[in-house]
């Protein structure tokens, strides 16, 4: 194994978080979006509140990141906002409305979104036990909350899936 030459570490580290900031960025913006396309008082108010909890996450990485001293990078935040855009510019057999798989889509991008996100808490928490400036109590919380986000998105998924592909049974 080759050493890593002196603050190579930390630059990892923020290239690491930095990528994490760009892929929460494009995942809030998909939470409002699917938030506001899901009306009414069932799926739209979980919608608003799963859309406000990845937010906050959002906000807990911006923290953690100032914390260990690492500066985000708005390119990498204008490339999350962008790539979730483009992500809208798919061909879903519509031309001018939102197909039915538009919503099972999305639910699995969300999901594969906090899936990673999870990954990024554990990787951190990996980190607090040999350094200070994270805190490990915080970092459990928000891996039992992207837990809990992901339970909720695989429901709402399955029960998308149901919805939408049984009609074509």
């Amino acid at each position: 194994m080759t050493s890593a030459p002196e603050g190579a570490g930390r630059d990892l580290l923020g290239i690491y978080l930095n990528d994490h900031l760009a892929g929460a960025t494009a995942g809030v913006e998909l939470a409002h979006r699917m938030a506001r396309s899901h009306s009414g008082p069932g799926a739209g108010s979980t919608m608003q509140r799963l859309a406000a909890d990845i937010a906050r996450d959002l906000s807990a990485l911006r923290d953690i990141m100032a914390g260990l001293g690492v500066p985000a990078r708005a390119y990498k935040m204008c490339a999350g906002w962008i790539g979730e855009k483009a992500g809208r510019l798919k061909l879903n057999g519509r031309l001018r409305s939102r197909s039915p798989l538009s919503n099972l889509e999305e639910l699995e991008m969300l999901r594969l979104g906090v899936e990673g996100k999870a990954a990024g808490w554990r990787t951190l928490r990996v980190l607090a036990d040999s350094d200070p400036r994270l805190d490990a109590a915080r970092l459990e919380v928000l891996m039992s909350r992207a837990r809990d986000q992901a339970d909720l998105l695989e429901e709402l998924r399955v029960r998308a899936a149901d919805e939408i592909l049984a009609v074509s049974r």
